[in-house]
This record gives structure tokens, sequence and C-alpha cells, in this order.
């Protein structure tokens, strides 16, 4: 779906909590509150609830790399916040990719 052409978009990337309170979820609340068109790429997912992390595993490197390459494509931002990256090898990937893009 298109965002509103009005709306300033704004790039999250950084773990999917699955209890909802943390993370991208936490993160894509807060830009919608603000008429932020919030886009996400999801670096690793939780299990999670209101009393803890119960496990965290990062996503592939091909799937972390089509996510920004999606994003990049058709829904350029005027912000990015990163989150949890959740391995050094992700930092390293995020890093890359943002040093790349024009200021």
């Amino acid at each position: 779906m298109a965002p509103n052409s009005s709306a300033p978009i704004a790039w999250t990337i950084a773990g999917s909590d699955s209890g909802g309170g943390a993370g991208i979820q936490a993160d894509l609340k807060v830009m919608s509150a603000f008429g932020v068109h919030g886009c996400s790429v999801i670096t690793a997912l939780t299990a999670q609830n209101t009393e803890g992390v119960l496990l965290s595993e990062p996503v592939s490197e091909a799937m972390l790399h089509e996510q920004l390459r999606a994003v990049k494509s058709d829904l350029f931002p005027a912000a990015i916040k990163t989150g949890m990256l959740g391995s050094v090898t992700t930092c390293g990937i995020v890093a890359d990719f943002l040093s790349r893009l024009p200021a």
C-alpha cells in the first residue's frame, strides 16, 4: 500500500518483539502517532513478553539485504532509526548499507 504522499517516511531497522511492547512494533506505533509512514527492516526475531526475552535469532543475511533493497527502491526515508541489530554481522551489513545512502 502506498503511503499518504504528504506523510514523511521513516525506517526502523530493529528486532521484532512478539509481545508488541518494544522493537519494530513499538517504533511503528510511535511513527504512526506522529503522522509518519513507518517502514520496517527486521534484523532479528524475538520470543518475548512482559516478563522477558525467551529467545532471539537474527534474520538471514539474504533476508536483511532484500529488506534494505526493497525499502530503498520505493520508500526512501526522511529519517532512519536503528534498534537491536542482533549480531556483529548485521551491524556490518547495516553500517555498510547506510554509508552508501545519499546524505
